[in-house]
């Protein structure tokens, strides 16, 4: 084997090959999302967020959502004719708050309905898309989160708890902090609220908008389908097949050796 045959080789597996297999997974992402649009006679906006590996040195890069992807999604609404219903499919952890307004704003204002989809999770962010769709789809074991404002790696519900445990013997610095932190809570309940109220009424958006924005529980809480409906939340369970088959499109990053081993098959229903 000659010396220049070696490297062209090496040269494809490190550089080339990595690109080739990135392109035949969109073009079947692409597909994919056009079988479910068919079957359900809609436009399909994947927001799917999962680790990416950088192909030369195998780095996981951490996606969530930003300005970018509200940029993408608002683009797709605009291009959608005011009858034709949408359906958005979300998994992320969430990301930048404003873009998630600007995504959920769209979502709402858009005439003909709307529907997101959750496979797996949709947390923070990703919650306050949810809230602002016509339906709210989930698999049975999927979850949503608290929409309660973070300044930085606070909550700011808990700065407004230290303020109130500490009174005036906190920092100056401290006090613009928790100025800031009511300001941002009261901004998010009433977001929440104008996102609800067509919806639920004004009285049950307001309790709800309270209840997802005063930071009764931790930013990373799960609030499950149970839980979701238990708070007075319209959830539909019946997630379509197709979808689960395009989250299997985007796959985790990880090493050579997965954690997780089945076999990839569908059982029958074991018979009495």
């Amino acid at each position: 084997m000659s010396s220049d045959f070696f490297f062209f080789i090496l040269f494809f597996l490190l550089f080339l090959y990595p690109e080739f297999s990135m392109r035949i997974r969109v073009m079947k992402r692409l597909r994919c999302i056009r079988e479910i649009e068919k079957e359900r006679k809609s436009r399909v906006i994947a927001l799917i967020h999962r680790q990416e590996i950088l192909s030369l040195f195998g780095i996981p890069i951490y996606r969530y959502i930003t300005i970018e992807d509200s940029e993408e999604i608002l683009r797709a609404i605009r291009l959608t004719p005011d009858n034709m219903p949408i359906d958005l499919i979300i998994h992320t952890p969430g990301g930048i708050a404003l873009a998630a307004e600007q995504i959920a704003l769209a979502l709402k204002e858009h005439k003909a309905e709307t529907r997101v989809i959750i496979p797996h999770y949709a947390m923070s962010g990703g919650t306050l898309i949810a809230l602002a769709a016509d339906k709210i789809i989930m698999d049975k074991n999927a979850v949503l989160g608290p929409v309660d404002p973070q300044l930085g790696q606070y909550p700011a519900a808990s700065i407004i708890e230290t303020y109130y445990k500490k009174g005036e013997k906190v920092s100056d610095e401290f006090l613009v902090l928790y100025d800031v932190a009511k300001k941002a809570i009261k901004q998010m309940e009433d977001f929440v609220y104008e996102l609800l109220k067509d919806k639920y009424g004004e009285e049950k958006a307001k309790e709800l908008a309270k209840i997802l924005t005063e930071g009764r529980w931790t930013h990373d809480y799960p609030l499950t389908v149970s839980k979701l409906k238990e708070l007075g939340l319209e959830i539909d369970t019946n997630v379509p097949k197709k979808v689960y088959k395009l989250l299997e499109l985007y796959p985790q990053a990880g090493r050579n050796r997965p954690s997780v081993y089945y076999i990839p098959t569908p059982y029958k229903k074991k018979e009495e």
